[in-house]
């Protein structure tokens, strides 16, 4: 197949990429493999992306933004709905781990072991940033609605903040919120921390019923920063894969 020169070259060149790293992880991709995978000639690929390094990072710049998408798209169906913040924040959670397990291949490359020899570009920041900027929204929403209780254990010491969290909340919250960036920078990679979990498949052998489990998870994890989450059936659950082993 012929892609050189059209405007159709990069979506063709990753969408085969993609195949490939479903198949054969991120250590399989290579232009070169990437050309026999979607039957393109070699200086095709290369002309799009010519190191192994620019296709991935193309591939992590799509996985965090489709990711983030799902997760906007819920958040504003939420808020359309009139949702509480604790309605919201799992109903972007639900659809993270939707898109995570839909998107087993994509989840490892920006969630999984880093790739041997691979240093993300500081291309990637800003597309990273859209996870924890919804739910930083969403925490922001809930201090302003009168939603947080005051945590029972205050940090205690100075804040443990770089000024890039800062501002991406909109400054530090007062007291006795005052250590609210920090809870949630908890909430986050306790978000993220059940995905693992759950799409490496390691609570299927302790878990009944993974999905109810992550709403449980994500509720708790929610009242470190003083959320209260409403749980309520998932319509569009997403269940882990059966496991044999």
């Amino acid at each position: 197949m012929d892609v050189s020169g059209t405007s159709a070259a990069t979506g063709a060149v990753k969408a085969a990429a993609r195949q490939l790293l479903a198949k054969s992880g991120a250590g399989g991709l290579s232009p070169q493999a990437v050309a026999t995978e979607g039957g393109f000639a070699a200086a095709d690929v290369a002309a799009v992306f010519p190191h192994r390094d620019d296709l991935l990072t193309a591939l992590v710049i799509d996985a965090y933004d489709d990711s983030a998408a799902a997760m906007e798209r819920a958040d504003g169906l939420a808020r359309a709905a009139g949702a509480t913040a604790g309605a919201r924040l799992l109903a972007v959670s639900r659809a993270l781990r939707t898109w995570s397990f839909a998107h087993t291949a994509e989840f490892t490359l920006i969630y999984g072991s880093p790739v041997p020899g691979y240093h993300a570009p500081q291309d990637t920041v800003p597309p990273a940033s859209r996870t924890p900027a919804v739910l930083a929204g969403i925490v922001r929403a809930a201090l302003e609605a009168g939603e947080l209780t005051p945590p029972r254990r205050p940090r205690s010491g100075p804040p443990l903040l770089r000024p890039e969290a800062v501002e991406l909340f909109g400054g530090v919250p007062d007291a006795p919120f005052s250590d609210l960036i920090e809870r949630g920078i908890v909430l986050w990679s306790g978000l993220v921390g059940l995905l693992v979990f759950q799409v490496f498949s390691r609570t299927h052998d302790s878990v009944r019923d993974e999905s109810a489990h992550f709403d449980f998870a994500v509720a708790v994890t929610a009242e470190g920063i003083g959320l209260d989450v409403p749980l309520s059936p998932d319509p569009t659950t997403t269940t882990a894969p059966a496991h044999t082993d």
